[in-house]
């Protein structure tokens, strides 16, 4: 038995879809509104697969509650939110039931004992924006020294994403305006740009820098000298939202970026495009390739990843322990996966060129 808690959100109703389609087994979905769960179920039951779902009632902030919905599972793809106020008690309860956790956002939490696997942070950002230079690097360098990426999204917050993005963007973990320098973090070393124009993005963008715990890891474990992390905002009414939530009280800083996205999304097309460029080389000569990952809803795509994640753990292919999600999958399985030609969850290309040449060959086609 998978059980998903946060089932019937954007997040975890993506996740059981794509398990029940990948015949993984047996789904508990659940959250606090047991109509919702059972509308999933029925409508994951109508698929016509092997494996049944079943709807359950679960609050993440009560441990009685949590205690019977992890019963019986041997894992437990934890999809609720804000996920840095629920991360904790879920991976208590599944740990103590004997299961093995998913957790897309989560951070790092308690580790796992022995024989038991805890997979954290296993979304789009993070997850996917950790998997993605791994590959890159895993299947077209010798060795890479140089990263450069930027992650833009275009999507409407709900409450709970906006209170979980607001989490990661002023957490202290995240060090905003830092970069990787000669295999060190170095504080300050990039600012903030505007009206910056990218490849694949449809409007000029509000570059913000950041280096967290994942890009960190990503740069340690590639050996990188030197590694430039962006947010992509696209849109004034989110810059501004976050440029006056340092010193706004939380509730009304999540309000304002409630709003703040609602403007900026209305009526655009929601998107997820990732963009990393790698210079390093190949067969001893220098090399750069640039890989864009385009998709849309960042929930969707979120629970994508969690999908893939739980499937792997599933199947044996992570042993046991606690890791990130990119540390521990396979980044080539997991995006052939998300990409497949039947089904595809993203479009991913690779390109021989920077990302300035991209942009630049993007300008002269229009």
């Amino acid at each position: 038995m998978i059980g998903v808690i946060g089932g019937y959100g954007a997040v975890g109703a993506a996740a059981a879809r794509l398990l029940t389609q990948w015949g993984a087994g047996p789904l508990r979905i659940a959250g606090r509104d047991r109509d919702r769960a059972a509308r999933l179920a029925a409508e994951l039951n109508g698929l016509g697969r092997p494996a049944a779902a079943e709807p359950a009632v679960c609050d993440a902030n009560d441990p009685a509650s949590l205690a019977a919905f992890v019963h019986g599972c041997d894992l437990v793809v934890h999809c609720a939110g804000p996920s840095h106020r629920t991360s904790a008690p879920v991976v208590a309860a599944a740990l103590a039931a004997g299961a093995d956790v998913v957790d897309a956002g989560g951070g790092a939490g308690a580790g796992a004992p022995a024989g038991r696997t805890v997979l954290y942070d296993a979304g789009a950002v993070p997850g996917l924006t950790g998997l993605l230079p791994r590959h890159l690097a895993a299947a077209h360098f010798d060795g890479a020294h140089t990263l450069t990426a930027h992650t833009g999204v275009l999507d409407r917050f709900t409450d709970t994403g906006a209170d979980d993005y607001l989490h990661g963007v002023l957490s202290p973990a995240a060090r905003p305006l830092a970069a990787w320098r000669q295999g060190a973090p170095r504080p300050g070393a990039l600012t903030r740009r505007t009206d910056l124009h990218l490849p694949f993005l449809p409007r000029p963008v509000t570059a913000l820098p950041y280096l967290d715990a994942e890009a960190e890891g990503v740069a340690r474990d590639l050996s990188l000298a030197h590694g430039d992390w962006y947010t992509a905002v696209d849109g004034e009414h989110l810059a501004a939202a976050l440029a006056a939530a340092r010193t706004a009280r939380r509730a009304d800083a999540v309000r304002a970026l409630r709003r703040a996205t609602a403007l900026d999304t209305a009526g655009r097309t929601p998107y997820t495009t990732l963009l990393v460029q790698l210079d390093g080389t190949r067969g001893g000569r220098p090399a750069t390739r640039t890989a864009v990952l385009r998709a849309g809803r960042v929930a969707e795509l979120t629970g994508a990843v969690a999908a893939v994640a739980a499937l792997a753990v599933r199947q044996g292919a992570v042993p046991p322990g606690t890791y990130r999600a990119d540390q521990a999958l396979d980044p080539a399985a997991a995006l052939a996966r998300l990409t497949t030609p039947t089904a595809p969850v993203c479009r991913l290309d690779v390109h021989r060129t920077p990302i300035d040449a991209l942009t630049a060959v993007e300008e002269g086609a229009l």
